[in-house]
């Protein structure tokens, strides 16, 4: 019998979906290459963040998924929900500044946000480095732990009847003359109803199967772990350049400092971001940057031991916008790719968004900024 959905990808994107799909009444099927969350999810910090984004379209898209996460932490839970909230610390008078004015903004646009002068930082951070020129507190700022996030969607969605199998790639799909109708596999034909492409990373190579250009590129990133210790950082503590890096389309190395504590007692240390295609290699270079820059925001993670390091690949969309909705150019394709690195974040709207969309309801977020087929024509397939 073919599932109402088939869900491509079980990282959290994939298993938001799933969730949700089910949860409204589909029949759905998750097929996944590898395990549960072993792309980008299992690389990334669960950052749930309405503080790196200005007012337009992924802001409306965080707020709408921040409180849609907040609903699932109860109805779901089990993956570590860390209401913690984020401070964006400034180094200069003008950054501050800076920051000052992108609050007002945000505020504008359903935002809380609280203005933190130099003298009031070690309020919210008492191992701040004190040549500081301020910060914003962004109450709304969360965290998951990711793995645990997609893990425990898709136990939910199969409780309610979904179906997760992993170990099985897909390698093109099944059409009724221009509609989709399905995938084929590595283990056999597999024929839906309708088909979402939540493959992250490899989104784009999956929406190329299909004959349609997704350009969704791997933006590759570092994240080093501390051994357990107090808890030294009470919140997401980044400097203002990683606002900057987020949206900037060079290719080169960007390094910011983004610091902090975890239920467990570990520090995470971020950020990076360098476009080199798929290369996995350890990159000491850039492990140290990151420790110095950390170091230099928080003195007292000088002697810290790092216990471990880890890398993934962000889905980077040069508008820096995810693709998310129904391709015209392939009818029965839909897309929840390219989130970049707030995949974790933006996952609970982009699940609710594609559910709302296969049961023909209407949309709680206007879709159109993140249409797929604003990229370009149909592809050769």
């Amino acid at each position: 019998m073919p599932a109402d959905v088939l869900v491509i990808g079980a990282g959290v994107v994939g298993a938001a979906t799933a969730w949700y799909a089910a949860r409204s009444g589909h029949s759905v099927t998750v097929v996944d290459r590898g395990p549960v969350a072993g792309g980008t999810t299992g690389a990334g910090e669960g950052n749930i963040l309405v503080s790196d984004k200005p007012p337009g379209a992924e802001l409306d898209l965080a707020l709408l998924s921040s409180g849609l996460w907040r609903d699932l932490a109860v109805e779901v839970g089990g993956f570590e929900f860390d209401p913690k909230g984020g401070l964006v610390v400034a180094a200069t008078p003008p950054g501050y500044e800076a920051l000052v004015s992108l609050a007002s903004s945000q505020s504008g646009a359903g935002v809380e946000t609280v203005v933190v002068p130099a003298g009031e930082l070690a309020e919210h951070e008492p191992h701040l480095t004190p040549s500081l020129a301020g910060g914003v507190l962004y109450p709304g700022d969360a965290q998951v732990q990711p793995m645990l996030a997609a893990a425990r969607l898709l136990r939910a969605a199969r409780a309610r009847g979904a179906t997760v199998r992993t170990g099985v790639e897909v390698t093109g799909f099944l059409r009724s003359g221009d509609r989709v109708v399905g995938v084929r596999t590595s283990a056999g034909d597999l024929p839906a109803g309708a088909v979402v492409n939540a493959a992250g990373t490899w989104g784009g190579d999956i929406a190329s199967l299909a004959g349609v250009d997704v350009p969704v590129l791997p933006r590759r990133g570092f994240i080093l772990v501390t051994e357990p210790l107090p808890r030294l950082v009470r919140h997401k503590v980044f400097a203002a350049e990683y606002v900057a890096n987020v949206a900037s389309d060079d290719a080169d190395l960007q390094t910011s400092p983004v610091v902090e504590g975890t239920e467990s007692g570990t520090i995470l240390i971020g950020a990076s971001r360098e476009r080199v295609g798929y290369d996995r290699t350890l990159s000491v270079r850039v492990l140290r940057a990151l420790a110095a820059q950390a170091v230099a925001l928080f003195p007292v993670l000088a002697d810290v031991k790092v216990i471990r390091t880890y890398r993934g690949f962000r889905p980077y969309c040069p508008d820096h916008l995810p693709v998310i909705g129904p391709d015209p150019r392939a009818p029965g394709l839909f897309h929840a790719c390219g989130h970049e690195g707030a995949g974790i974040g933006l996952a609970a709207a982009t699940g609710r968004l594609i559910a709302q969309l296969l049961g023909e309801e209407p949309p709680s977020l206007d879709l159109a900024p993140f249409r797929p087929e604003r990229f370009g024509p149909v592809v050769a397939p």
